[in-house]
């Protein structure tokens, strides 16, 4: 039987949603399918899989992602789904550890992607920003302050989970440092 969630997690909030979709599995709903903001399981096993996320340097169309993910099934993982350049992967609990990194400059680069995709939405939405407060000033449309208003908030919301990220990427950086 298959279970729908509706579910949101901000990408800098991409370690709770892997740990949020183990949970799920641990409980015998398997992830199959992703989208924004939905997940679908299907029962089966408790525990059965585990999972990891990974954000793609391209999209999963592109040939070299296309051979990181076979690759990746290759060692036994399997390709559930993508969002954008979003992965998700499973690899049944049976065979061990699942990890997709092999060493500490592989997650740093990781995180790196995640703080650029970060920047670029927060330099966007900046933009957006501006364009909606000269709309309000130079244009006297009304509907542009309180729109510019809600974008800021989001703009709050992009440079928090950018600080975030930015510590966990220091955190490797450091432990990186003390490792050599």
């Amino acid at each position: 039987m298959r279970r729908v969630i509706r579910k949101a997690f901000f990408i800098w909030n991409f370690r709770e949603e892997e740990k949020w979709i183990n949970e799920m599995s641990e409980q015998g709903l398997h992830l199959v399918d992703a989208g924004r903001f939905r997940y679908v399981f299907e029962e089966g096993e408790p525990g059965a899989y585990r999972y990891r996320l990974e954000l793609l340097q391209n999209y999963p169309s592109h040939a070299e992602s296309a051979d990181y993910i076979a690759f990746m099934e290759e060692t036994g993982a399997e390709y559930v789904d993508h969002v954008d350049r979003w992965v998700y992967f499973r690899k049944k609990a049976a065979d061990g550890e699942f990890d997709l990194y092999s060493d500490i400059n592989s997650r740093i680069d990781h995180v790196g992607r995640i703080l650029t995709l970060i920047r670029i939405l927060a330099v966007v939405e900046g933009i957006c920003v501006v364009m909606e407060l000269l709309a309000g000033f130079v244009g006297h449309v009304e509907a542009a302050r309180p729109i510019a208003g809600f974008l800021a908030c989001f703009e709050v919301l992009l440079l928090m989970g950018w600080k975030k990220v930015k510590a966990i990427h220091d955190g490797l950086v450091r432990e990186r440092a003390i490792r050599e």
